[in-house]
């Protein structure tokens, strides 16, 4: 620890710098090894609209139809494919491309649906597909969630801002007198005139700042939590990310379809293969049909019942580490398998450490929130460990699972902040792996449902992307999170319901399990 003004690292961008695309697709290959991260990253970019609202894209003039020749009916396992033409509030068509559609196909019975594919033309035009893998009725949803204009509002404060939230600090003398500061990730952001205290993770490298508090010195730093939501947008930017026009459904273009049967075939089954580690996920990576999540990528199983469960956890050690979406798999099964009891570690329980026990199966689940920057109440800095930290300290083993859940908490930061944790965190993966090969190490990606500048879909986008090329080589297993909390006919939610966690947590247990 120190009391000293920090010097921040070389590849992190400076405020306001045009250069910061380059310095982080610079960082990236530098510390991930990545090849081809100007495509990774890449997003049509968008024209400057003057300040002309009526100019974006709007979610009510904005049409799709059928692709020619139009049908009467489909086959199992075709695709069905349409064309999507956006328009400004005018109804003028758009002549360049970067808005953030979603597309679903939903069948006629209740919680079945499939993620569609969006094309972006570049030139205001998008091809959606389809696959048809259920008989029976079908329907397309097609939502804007953001405009090109305000893609490009987030691209901006993704570019230009150290951060678009603060955290506070408490630190505490002998006598028990407290003193609370602002903390970030880069000193500037915590008073740019302000004596500086830093900490660094001597494992991955990472820095964090406090101010240095007005009596107490640097290391009496003993609390964490959130602190404020920065201003970051102006009056136009703001309508461009107004609720009137984001996340909104566009008028119904297609009339309801019908998917006849193959043979005697009347639904898509999931391929034949186990679901191991290093398998690649298709897109889709999945549908839902009657309740259940159908994997393209393996023969994901079900485990309705408690002992189900407990046959398959029976004599594992499970450490979950991440964020309150990966809380939720715990709680689930904590609120599922009775037999399983939650031990008091006497912890913040928005940060853990939590842990459920089975001692007559020989079962140990633990979970722990990653360490910051972390949105939450008010916690003990001694809870807050590195997730690469923990992994150096596991041994591993083929009765050892390791799930990993990242990406909520650094859309309010540039790229580089998470590149540099991914960084150290694949290190530690890869390190796990090579003394203990039969580790099964599982990556869940970010859930949809933000849709503000601090937590966009837009952004979680682009941290997906980081995690699948972070992990890419590396023999894991992924949970394809944003596909399933986007397939369904239910409002997005950063903390989906029971349905969507029970399937997540059933594929994986079926990597766990795989037969």
């Amino acid at each position: 620890m120190s009391n000293k003004r920090a010097q921040a690292s070389t590849d992190l961008p400076v405020r306001g710098s045009n250069l910061h695309k380059m310095m982080v697709v610079g960082s990236v290959v530098a510390i991930l090894g990545l090849a081809n991260l100007t495509q990774l990253l890449y997003w049509p970019p968008t024209p400057g609209d003057g300040g002309d609202l009526l100019a974006s894209t709007s979610p009510k003039t904005s049409t799709y139809h059928l692709r020619s020749p139009a049908q009467a009916s489909y086959v199992l396992g075709t695709y069905l494919k349409a064309i999507l033409i956006a328009r400004d509030h005018r109804g003028r068509p758009k002549t360049h491309g970067g808005d953030l559609f979603r597309a679903q196909l939903l069948g006629s019975i209740l919680n079945t649906g499939i993620p569609g594919d969006v094309h972006d033309f570049e030139n205001g035009t998008y091809l959606l597909s389809f696959p048809l893998f259920w008989e029976g009725q079908a329907l397309v949803r097609v939502r804007l969630i953001h405009s090109s204009e305000a893609v490009g509002v987030l691209r901006r404060i993704w570019r230009d801002y150290w951060a678009t939230v603060d955290f506070k600090g408490y630190f505490r003398g002998p006598k028990g007198n407290e003193e609370n500061v602002t903390c970030n990730v880069n000193p500037e952001s915590v008073g740019e005139e302000t004596p500086v205290c830093s900490y660094k993770d001597e494992i991955s490298g990472e820095l964090w700042f406090c101010a240095q508090p007005p009596t107490l010195p640097c290391n009496s730093l003993v609390g964490h939590s959130s602190g404020n939501y920065w201003k970051v947008t102006t009056l136009h930017e703001d309508a461009l990310m107004a609720r009137n026009v984001t996340d909104k459904v566009l008028p119904q273009g297609i009339r309801p379809i019908w998917v006849a049967k193959e043979g005697n075939r009347s639904l898509v089954l999931s391929p034949q293969k186990l679901c191991q580690p290093g398998i690649l996920v298709p897109k889709p990576s999945g549908f839902y049909y009657q309740n259940i999540w159908h994997s393209l990528a393996c023969s994901g199983r079900s485990f309705p019942t408690e002992d189900s469960i407990l046959g398959c956890l029976t004599g594992r050690i499970v450490h979950m580490m991440g964020d309150s979406t990966l809380r939720q798999w715990w709680e689930y099964l904590r609120d599922t398998v009775s037999s399983l009891k939650p031990v008091d570690l006497h912890a913040t329980y928005q940060v853990g450490p939590l842990m459920l026990v089975d001692t007559s199966k020989g079962i140990v689940l633990h979970w722990r929130a990653h360490s910051w920057p972390l949105r939450s109440k008010r916690t003990p800095v001694a809870s807050l460990h590195s997730v690469a930290q923990e992994l150096r300290g596991l041994a591993g083993g083929p009765h050892t699972v390791v799930v990993l859940g990242l990406g909520a908490h650094f859309t309010t930061f540039p790229p580089t902040i998470f590149v540099q944790r991914l960084a150290g965190i694949r290190e530690a993966v890869t390190a796990l792996l090579a003394r203990e090969p039969h580790t099964l190490v599982v990556i869940k990606l970010a859930n949809t449902g933000y849709k503000s500048v601090y937590g966009s879909d837009w952004l979680t986008l682009q941290v997906n992307r980081l995690l699948r090329a972070a992990f890419a080589g590396l023999r894991v297993a992924f949970v394809d999170a944003w596909e399933m909390t986007s397939s369904l006919a239910l409002p997005d939610s950063i903390h989906p319901g029971k349905l969507i966690v029970r399937n997540e947590v059933d594929l994986l247990l079926s990597f766990i399990c795989p037969s």
